[in-house]
């Protein structure tokens, strides 16, 4: 076997793969001796057909798929090994059959995705927005009061229905005067102001009686996923069942002793304060390092293969999968529901799957430029500390670690060392104190001076529906919790 390479189109490398007559034929044998019992002729017993009898009856070329995707198999991994220093696939090539001679052998064309060279203006003295979030007595005393949701109370109510309350609806949805799938119900529950129906719907119940009928009137967005409802006015013919308020217990000492473990509800309140810090400062913490990423990743330049692409798309549609199964649904009922097709479902994904590849590439490149390592001392530190945290010892913790978490701990590791380089090497600001554009000798005495345009903030969605409620940059993992395997 003999192979040259050459650069393709769109971070690609085509490769030549040649093999010998020998190869070939031993090949087309070892296709017989694997695929021989799939095929029947009358006289013979199945599994049983000698190879040329075989060939006179189904073609010359019945072992030929097999035979290339043999070779393919066992020359294919030794020839990323031999060519791991001068690129690496990031996807399954496209194989095409490229030359054929009697008595010469045949040659395989494979077109190799492969991880493109990133390109970065820069990556420090950037003036970048950093994030931070104060906890205010207002936050504590909303967070302190959840508490109370455990032990509250239905409580059905004779008055019109506000925001908070729960009605039970009997409706009916039309659009053009046909009703559609999934318009209508019967005794649903629906929380006011939980965001659960269209925009619009809820506030529309507002205000409504035990058995009231309204008709509301509300459109579905221009951006809806079922194609036949986007942007059309819908009819809802709604009947108020019953109307529950929630009462609530006081948040007293004994209460906080029996559900908080707290003494007092002072000393719950403080435990309720210091959760709300560490949640903001991750958040400001995440935020910022999101934001340093986007800024540095306006100025990267790469061809990123469709291969790429795609598999990020993968991972955001199993992402979505799995939120599903933690409430009892199935990708297909699912949507069957929303009366769209898999691959429009996955298309959705692709303005999130491009930025978070490219943020990784951003990241893979200042990382190796800058020659950021895990040290064996930082990761056995990082397991004792994890030890710890679930009362083991680290020889404990790590007989039950599997390789991939040593993995993500490394990874943790070095993506750490790389953020506190780039915080360190960069200006960051907070909102409202946007650092103003220095002015050079240079410029013209009746230029204007002009202020720093503040980086986008990184943008974040939460439509459960739609499954675009990640990030569209890249994460840094949480050093507590492990990669899925």
């Amino acid at each position: 076997m003999k192979y040259t390479q050459a650069v393709g189109e769109k971070s690609t490398i085509k490769l030549s793969i040649a093999f010998t007559e020998q190869e070939w034929q031993d090949a087309i044998n070892a296709s017989y001796i694997k695929v021989r019992g799939k095929y029947s002729v009358p006289g013979f017993r199945k599994g049983k057909v000698p190879k040329p009898v075989l060939e006179n009856y189904y073609g010359k070329g019945v072992f030929f798929e097999e035979a290339l995707n043999l070779l393919y198999n066992n020359h294919y991994p030794e020839i990323l090994r031999n060519e791991k220093d001068n690129f690496t696939a990031v996807g399954e090539p496209e194989l095409d059959l490229e030359d054929m001679k009697a008595g010469e052998g045949v040659v395989i064309k494979a077109v190799v995705p492969v991880k493109p060279e990133v390109t970065i203006d820069a990556y420090t003295g950037l003036k970048i927005r950093k994030y931070e979030y104060n906890v205010t007595d207002a936050d504590v005393e909303e967070e302190s009061k959840k508490i109370l949701a455990s032990e509250a109370k239905d409580q059905e109510v004779d008055r019109a229905c506000t925001l908070g309350d729960k009605v039970n609806l009997d409706f009916s949805g039309s659009v053009d005067g046909e009703k559609f799938p999934g318009g209508t119900a019967e005794e649903y529950d629906l929380v006011l102001g939980s965001g659960a129906f269209i925009k619009g719907f809820e506030e529309q119940v507002v205000g409504m009686k035990k058995g009231e009928n309204r008709d509301i009137t509300v459109r579905f967005p221009d951006d809806y996923q079922a194609d036949n409802l986007k942007g059309k006015d819908a009819v809802f013919a709604i009947k108020v069942n019953k109307i529950t308020e929630k009462v609530y217990p006081e948040l007293t000492d004994e209460f906080v002793k029996a559900h908080a473990g707290a003494e007092t509800v002072a000393d719950y309140k403080k435990k309720v304060r210091e959760r709300l810090e560490r949640n903001m400062a991750d958040r400001g913490r995440d935020e910022t390092e999101n934001s340093i990423l986007e800024t540095i990743a306006k100025g990267a330049k790469c061809v990123i293969p469709d291969a790429m692409i795609e598999s990020e798309i993968d991972k955001l549609v199993r992402d979505f999968e799995m939120r599903l199964m933690y409430q009892g649904l199935k990708l297909d009922d699912y949507l069957s529901y929303m009366q769209m097709t898999l691959d429009q479902f996955r298309s959705q994904f692709k303005s999130q799957a491009e930025p978070r590849v490219l943020n990784q590439l951003v990241i893979d490149k200042i990382v190796s430029e800058k020659g950021f390592i895990a040290e064996e001392s930082e990761i056995e530190a990082k397991i004792a500390e994890q030890a710890k945290s679930v009362d083991k010892t680290a020889e404990e913790y790590k007989k039950d670690m599997k390789p991939r978490q040593f993995e993500y701990i490394a990874s943790d590791i070095v993506i750490t060392k790389m953020f506190d380089f780039l915080k360190a090497n960069n200006e960051l600001y907070a909102e409202g104190a946007e650092p103003a554009v220095k002015k050079t000798a240079a410029k013209s005495e009746t230029e204007k001076k002009t202020a720093a345009k503040k980086p986008a903030a990184a943008k974040k969605t939460a439509d459960a529906k739609d499954g675009a409620e990640k990030k569209t940059t890249a994460k840094k993992p949480s050093a507590k919790k492990e990669n899925k395997e």
